[in-house]
């Protein structure tokens, strides 16, 4: 057990709760959070937002005495057939949001593949990719944290752990996100925590039932999220928790929970926290 309760810092994914960022704002602010994460604002992802934009969106989240935990990008989310050099390019104006956004952590992903195509077959290409948008990431001094989204190369954890000791760079780490891998089949603390805390740096936080993989509230579903949680305790985890409900809607780019929902996500995550006894802030 630990000698003292650790912190967490509590985030979560605004347009979940609405494409309105002063929605977004009010909502996370009333459950008790100082920090949002940024995938898109007034229906627009962040790869496609203009430097006016950004700038609003900055203004506003200042103004609400919000401030950024990651920009959750699009990156690696699209098919391996297509250039490398079209990642490249939108991670360099993805760089150029989270710098305006004062943020380090951008979130991305591993590619999908046809569908008569297996991971073997994509592997060299994707690990090509990776290794040219971390040079990217290293260069301008932001971090990549590669989410284990379901379809991608890096769904399981074997293959996760394949792309990190790969690529092997200090500008590429791991989003973990339980119920992507109970979608996948993988009983995620038992399968795939020991072998990839190494290199976790960035919680999101959902569950989901195995089988249907249906999206449910922290501790509803087949996630381990409990024992996920209590083991990052253990560990001295003192990151960000970042809320990523998926409660209403899911879509190829993300998801939607509305303000109510998302609300009740954040409330079942602070009550397995608190049983556990790891402080929000």
């Amino acid at each position: 057990m630990p000698t003292i309760n650790p912190t967490w810092t509590l985030s979560g994914f605004g347009d979940e709760i609405d494409p309105d960022p002063k929605i977004q704002a009010a909502v996370m602010l009333a459950l008790g959070a100082q920090y949002i994460e940024v995938r898109s604002a007034w229906g627009t992802n962040v790869v496609e937002l203009d430097d006016a934009q950004v700038a609003e969106l900055k203004s506003i989240l200042d103004g609400a005495g919000l401030k950024v935990s990651a920009v959750a990008s699009p990156i690696g989310k699209v098919d391996i057939s297509l250039p490398a050099t079209l990642e490249v390019e939108r991670l360099r104006r993805i760089i150029e949001v989270a710098k305006a956004l004062e943020t380090k952590y951008i979130r991305m992903f591993s590619f999908f593949r046809a569908p008569e195509q297996t991971p073997e077959e994509i592997r060299d290409a994707v690990m090509e990719r990776l290794a040219l948008l971390a040079a990217e990431a290293e260069q301008a001094g932001v971090v990549l944290i590669h989410e284990n989204e379901k379809d991608i190369y890096g769904d399981t954890p074997e293959r996760v752990l394949d792309i990190l000791q790969t690529v092997n760079s200090p500008a590429l780490r791991a989003a973990w996100d339980n119920a992507n891998f109970v979608q996948v089949g993988v009983k995620p603390h038992t399968d795939a925590y020991a072998m990839l805390r190494p290199y976790l740096e960035y919680l999101q936080v959902k569950d989901a039932i195995a089988g249907s993989g249906e999206v449910v509230p922290t501790g509803k579903g087949d996630g381990q999220l409990v024992e996920t949680l209590t083991a990052l305790r253990d560990d001295g985890y003192a990151g960000f928790a970042s809320l990523e409900p998926h409660l209403a809607a899911q879509h190829e780019l993300g998801g939607f929970s509305g303000p109510t929902a998302f609300g009740e996500a954040a409330r079942a995550f602070r009550s397995a926290t608190d049983a556990i006894g790891v402080t929000l802030a």
